[in-house]
C-alpha cells in the first residue's frame, strides 16, 4: 500500500513539474498580445479604390488556433463597405447614362409633332 501511495505522489510531482515548465516556456499559448478591436494591422488603401492585388497582398496573423477573428471580421467589414460604395456608384452612373440616352420629352405634353413644326414656322 505504501508503494502505491509513493507512486501516486511521484506521478503527481512529475506531472506538476512538467506542467510548470511547459507553462513557463510556452506562456498562455498566444504568440501576440490580444488585438485591439478598433484597430487592425491589416491595412487597405484609403486614398484609392481597393483592387484585387490589394486583397491578394493581405496577410492575416496566424495564432495557435487559426486566424485572429478580430482581424478577419474587420477585413470582411471593410471589403463589404467597399463593395457597397462601388455598387452605389455603378447604380448612379447607370441611372445617369440611362437618363442621358432617353430622348427629351416635349415641354408641352399636349403638343404633338405636327404642332411643334407649326410653332417653329411661326
Amino acid at each position: 500500500m505504501l508503494s502505491f501511495v509513493l507512486f501516486v505522489v511521484a506521478v503527481l510531482l512529475v506531472g506538476g513539474a512538467l506542467f510548470l515548465v511547459a507553462s513557463l516556456l510556452l506562456g498562455r499559448g498566444e504568440t501576440q498580445p490580444p488585438a485591439d478591436p478598433d484597430r487592425s494591422p491589416v491595412e487597405l488603401p484609403e486614398d484609392r479604390p481597393v483592387v484585387a492585388d490589394d486583397v491578394r497582398g493581405l496577410r492575416i496573423a496566424v495564432t495557435a488556433r487559426g486566424y485572429r477573428m478580430v482581424e478577419v471580421d474587420w477585413l470582411l467589414d471593410q471589403l463589404a463597405q467597399t463593395l457597397d460604395e462601388r455598387d452605389a456608384e455603378i447604380a448612379a452612373l447607370r441611372a445617369e447614362l440611362a437618363a442621358r440616352s432617353r430622348p427629351e420629352a416635349p415641354t408641352d405634353p399636349g403638343a404633338g409633332p405636327a404642332d411643334r413644326e407649326g410653332m417653329q414656322d411661326a
